[in-house]
């Protein structure tokens, strides 16, 4: 079993920066993959950015050069650098983990068995 807990979210401007953060219970295999998703109010969950084991890095194109996803060495805590946010961004954050997840699946939320409780971020124009 693999706990998660976010944390960084809240309000800004259009333009400003979030960090998020992941947290894990441990470092196990249990979170060899690591994504964040997030989710606006009337849509369905997106996947934002991904990153495997060895440190590989996915964006979607909506915040490809926007975003930065991250790990410790430890691979304790995940992280989401946003910056030049915009309204479009608003929605819930969630990280998710999984101990395997195939190429394919990598921005598919129902391929991680575990995920955090999610935390709001808010972007006004």
């Amino acid at each position: 079993q693999v706990e998660l807990v976010e944390s960084g979210g809240g309000s800004v401007q259009t333009g400003g920066s979030l960090r998020l953060s992941c947290a894990t219970s441990r470092s196990t295999d249990g979170s060899n993959y690591m994504a964040w998703f997030r989710q606006a109010p009337g849509k369905e969950r997106e996947g934002v950015a991904t990153i495997l084991p060895r440190g590989g890095t996915f964006y979607a194109a909506s915040v490809k050069g926007r975003f930065t996803i991250s790990r410790d060495n430890p691979k304790t805590t995940l992280y989401l650098q946003m910056d030049r946010l915009t309204p479009e961004d608003t929605g819930m954050y969630y990280c998710a983990a999984d101990a395997w997840v195939t190429s394919s699946r990598w921005f598919d939320g129902d391929a991680y068995k575990f995920w955090g409780q999610g935390t709001q971020v808010t972007v006004s124009s």
